[in-house]
């Protein structure tokens, strides 16, 4: 396989990911443990449309996610030769978002396989384009059965859409730039000090989920990150000094996956964000589904004006 050049028959054959969620055109393996992989950039990919009106940013998380799709092809053989398991991003740590990706750039994905088991497979992994390095991370590649829900979820709680809900998404959007199809909150149920709580409805209406093989669909981890983040962002923007600026993601100390997501879920995203010195924002959050604790997070992002 070294050398041979994988285009979109044999990554799909690979990967069980479809529009909008392919994050790779082209791969190579260099060596037993280097991968190579081109995403070309274009301004008619959906993302772009709400990441940010008349400024087009790639977002952060695709460029993890193409990272860690690269690291399946890199390890697929090893972690799930039957191909009918779940390959999931168990731990991504140490990403820096150094430099952005705008439409017309071509995105060279790295991936180097440090170690690799039957459970689990550590990356090193960056992105880079014609001006240098834009992001890097670690990440911890796992492997389970492919799950299933097996119970109606909970209905009308305290996190459903009331009178005394704290913002709804009219007032969301009045406060961060995101549109759709990547505004990722529905409602915030309060703010309190450094204390958010935001929810997101998931549906197998959102294209998202038409990324994956038909017959099973989870939440991408990648994207995970980018719920807590934008509830984070939310809730500094909030605040009367910050009104009128922008919040860009810029890292992850380290972000965990305990279970999976289902279309039907109700995401409840808890994140506590104390006041910094700086313009930058530290903040530590969870997702809970139920009474169970999905995904974890630590995570940075810069307070900047708007050009």
């Amino acid at each position: 396989m070294i050398g041979k050049i994988l285009g979109l028959k044999e990554i799909r054959e690979i990967l069980p990911y479809r529009y909008p969620m392919l994050m790779l055109d082209r791969a190579v393996a260099e060596s037993e443990t280097k991968y190579v992989g081109v995403k070309n950039i274009s301004m008619n990919e959906l993302y772009f449309q709400g990441h940010f009106p008349n400024h087009p940013i790639m977002p952060g998380v695709l460029q993890v996610e193409a990272m860690k799709q690269l690291a399946q092809i890199a390890v697929q053989k090893k972690l799930d030769p039957s191909g009918k398991n779940d390959v999931y991003m168990k731990i991504v740590e140490r990403v820096k978002f150094r430099k952005p990706n705008f439409p017309g750039d071509r995105l060279k994905i790295d991936v180097e396989v440090e170690s690799v088991t039957d459970t689990e497979a550590i990356i090193t992994a960056s992105t880079s384009n014609n001006s240098g390095l834009t992001c890097q991370a670690k990440i911890t590649l796992g492997v389970r059965h492919r799950q299933y829900p097996d119970a109606m979820p909970p209905l009308f709680n305290e996190y459903d859409k009331a009178a005394s809900t704290a913002k709804d998404i009219n007032e969301i959007m009045s406060i961060v730039p995101h549109r759709y199809p990547f505004l990722l909150i529905d409602n915030i149920v309060k703010i309190e000090g450094d204390h958010i709580v935001a929810i997101k409805n998931t549906t197998a209406n959102e294209e998202i989920y038409c990324g994956y093989t038909p017959d099973y669909a989870v939440l991408p981890e990648s994207l995970q990150c980018e719920i807590i983040a934008q509830a984070g962002c939310a809730c500094v923007l909030s605040r009367p000094e910050n009104k009128g600026k922008l919040g860009y993601f810029m890292s992850i100390d380290r972000a965990e996956a305990f279970h999976p997501i289902f279309p039907g879920d109700q995401m409840v995203c808890e994140l506590d964000i104390p006041p910094g010195q700086s313009r930058f924002g530290k903040g530590t959050g969870n997702i809970k589904v139920g009474d169970k604790i999905v995904f974890a997070i630590t995570l940075m992002f810069a307070i900047v004006d708007p050009a």
